[in-house]
């Protein structure tokens, strides 16, 4: 979901920054991480989980369809709800729930018990993106929000380029319910650091329906957001099913699997910082790249799918391109609507998980009717087609840049 490394410094809401502004960005950052490794888990676990509670693998898919779904609705509808409470308390509730959701999946003893567990799950993610993503700017004052902002989005990059890998290998070290148990203990121990490095956070300018419709009818805005979904759309309906896609190659075991997904990780973390440098000196030309790279890297998995030296490298190639797909895509949004940044980091927020529900969804219903080399096929044309998208969006960044103060270039 969305994250950047160089993010514009938001406008101040007239809050005091914080007197321990760093332990609260980090207990931010770990937040985060803590949502986005707990949605995007069962992504490297389908084989096991699907074995476990008897169902196919593009069935076990609805664990990430369902929570993406959620997600999407509560990023803007949550803000909503809970516009008069302290930021502080409703974080800490939200960790709280995402502990219990995870206890939840790892005892659950058929699909639709773990379904529910996931459903809370989505709601934790929409809020704690929403909430958390507009935070920067009143714990440290305007010359240091923009890198508070972007070591808390990185919390999302990390998660999702290395906590699958290494839930996965948990996974296969331990089975796949201790690793949803280990995440339930992760998300209690930063609910702790959320309650002690936070200071009281109450609501600054309330968010309101129709801030939403102002910024859906901004033209820049909606071509990006259009770009944003196909794009990560068509990454999720053949990530989903990554694991099917490796099974392909001769000999390869599970041990193996979860090598070359720490290695797409740490590939995409290096892609998040070229990502974020490449967006911030021409983010017109960054997010076109990224969406020709991306098709390409997919489709190319097909013919490589009896080597594991072609396989492999592809495989790092993708984390290295999809690593900067939040970075461009939240420098871009944050530029086109620098006075609703707020706002705008919920649209983001509830665009970017629907994109993952569709291509879980679309991705399980292709793995189970045509295989997994229609899946690579599918996920690598619709990264394709945001490119045409990508590329409207652009043209409109620097005049929408352009109206910011230099204090506000960042």
């Amino acid at each position: 979901m969305p994250s950047t490394t160089s993010a514009p410094v938001p406008q101040r809401t007239g809050a005091t920054p914080s007197a321990r502004p760093w332990p609260a960005v980090l207990a931010l950052a770990a937040a985060t991480f803590a949502v986005v490794t707990t949605e995007m888990l069962p992504v490297g676990l389908l084989t096991p989980l699907g074995a476990g509670l008897h169902v196919s693998a593009g069935t076990a898919g609805l664990a990430v369809t369902l929570p993406g779904l959620v997600a999407a609705a509560s990023a803007p509808l949550l803000p909503l709800a809970v516009r008069r409470a302290d930021r502080r308390t409703v974080l800490c509730v939200l960790l709280l729930l995402l502990a219990a959701a995870n206890l939840l999946c790892a005892l659950a003893p058929h699909l639709a018990v773990l379904l529910l567990a996931r459903a809370l799950v989505g709601v934790c993610i929409g809020g704690v993106w929403a909430i958390a993503a507009g935070l920067g700017t009143r714990l440290l004052p305007p010359e240091r929000a923009g890198r508070a902002t972007a070591l808390i989005f990185s919390g999302i990059a990390v998660a999702s380029v290395l906590g699958v890998p290494a839930g996965t290998l948990l996974g296969s070290l331990t089975g796949w319910r201790w690793a949803f148990a280990a995440l339930a203990g992760l998300a209690l121990a930063v609910t702790a650091a959320l309650y002690l490095a936070l200071p009281p956070l109450p609501p600054g300018s309330p968010v309101r329906p129709g801030t939403f419709a102002g910024l859906l009818r901004t033209a820049g805005v909606a071509r990006g957001l259009l770009a944003v979904l196909l794009l990560v759309t068509g990454h999720f309906a053949a990530y989903t099913y990554v694991r099917p896609v490796l099974d392909r190659i001769p000999g390869l075991g599970a041990g193996t699997v979860s090598t070359l997904l720490l290695g797409y990780g740490l590939a995409g973390v290096a892609g998040t910082f070229v990502g974020g440098a490449l967006a911030a000196r021409d983010p017109r030309r960054t997010l076109p790249a990224i969406a020709a790279g991306l098709g390409t890297v997919v489709l190319l998995l097909i013919p490589a799918a009896g080597s594991l030296a072609a396989s492999t490298t592809l495989l790092v190639l993708w984390g290295l391109v999809y690593g900067g797909v939040s970075v461009s895509a939240q420098n871009w949004l944050s530029a086109a609507a620098p006075r609703a940044r707020e706002a705008g980091s919920a649209l983001f927020a509830g665009v970017f998980n629907t994109a993952i529900a569709l291509g879980a969804f679309t991705g399980g219903r292709t793995a189970d009717a045509l295989g997994p080399t229609a899946v690579l096929v599918a996920g690598g044309a619709l990264a394709l087609l945001a490119l045409p998208a990508a590329l409207g969006a652009g043209t409109r960044c620097p005049e929408t840049a352009g109206d910011r103060s230099p204090r506000e270039r960042v």
